[in-house]
């Protein structure tokens, strides 16, 4: 079962769906992590937050990219865009916040592609949906 902290504002970790994922990586085929813990690492290479991915070279990985959602998430959505033009392509999952200044900033006209997710997923182990909707950003680097 979920633990109740990650719906309220005790938690900004969110663990991300295993059958959520494994359809994005089907499709993408990540090689990096940049937010995990070694409990939910999605890839073989990952980054924790003592590592901190927002200081570390994504390089021209694939990543796949679930930051934790709080008030560093401007950070994560500009490190995102950032990485991608230098060469990896990010899929970033987020709460879907249009409203927000860091969505205008840096997902919307700098992603690629936005997906919006249908209906509310089920963070870990959870039984209840999360009390907010999800996007997905792709940023993909730049072709020349």
């Amino acid at each position: 079962m979920i633990h109740d902290a990650l719906y309220s504002s005790r938690s900004e970790e969110w663990p991300t769906p295993q059958h959520f994922y494994d359809r994005l990586d089907g499709e993408f085929d990540f090689t990096l992590d940049p937010c995990a813990t070694f409990d939910n690492a999605k890839c073989s290479l990952f980054f924790t937050k003592e590592d901190n991915g927002l200081h570390q070279d994504w390089g021209k990985h694939t990543v796949f990219c679930n930051p934790p959602y709080g008030k560093q998430m401007r950070a994560w959505a500009k490190k995102c865009y950032d990485a991608s033009e230098c060469g990896a392509t990010i899929v970033l999952l987020a709460h879907s916040r249009t409203d927000t200044s860091w969505f205008h900033d840096w997902v919307y006209r700098k992603a690629a592609e936005i997906r919006f997710v249908r209906g509310r997923l089920k963070f870990g182990d959870g039984k209840q949906s999360a009390p907010f909707p999800s996007m997905v950003a792709v940023y993909k680097p730049h072709r020349s």
